[in-house]
């Protein structure tokens, strides 16, 4: 059996991403994930298809493919923005 490294025994793995020095990375990998899940969801429920989402945003279809590829993380706020409006949402930043 392995030694266990006592250094992380007990924290949580935020603090184990921190410490590894990954937590930024891993942070904007997951707000893009669940960015680009709670658009395709909205997209879903309200019956929008691709075509229509990228004409309501005035952006092309492989532009919205790249927003809705949660493995994408280059997304300007003005994208983000102009989704956010054409599912009938407005887009809210915070800094904590």
């Amino acid at each position: 059996m392995g030694k266990i490294n006592k250094k992380h025994v007990g924290s949580d793995f935020e603090g184990f991403l921190a410490d590894d020095g990954t937590l930024a990375e891993a942070t904007v990998i997951a707000v893009k994930r669940v960015l680009a899940w709670e658009l395709a969801e909205a997209m879903r429920q309200q019956n929008i298809t691709k075509a229509e989402m990228a004409r309501r945003m005035e952006t092309s279809r492989p532009a919205l493919d790249r927003l809705l590829d949660a493995e994408n993380d280059s997304v300007t706020l003005r994208t983000l923005d102009r989704a956010a409006k054409a599912i009938g949402k407005r887009l809210q930043l915070d800094l904590v």
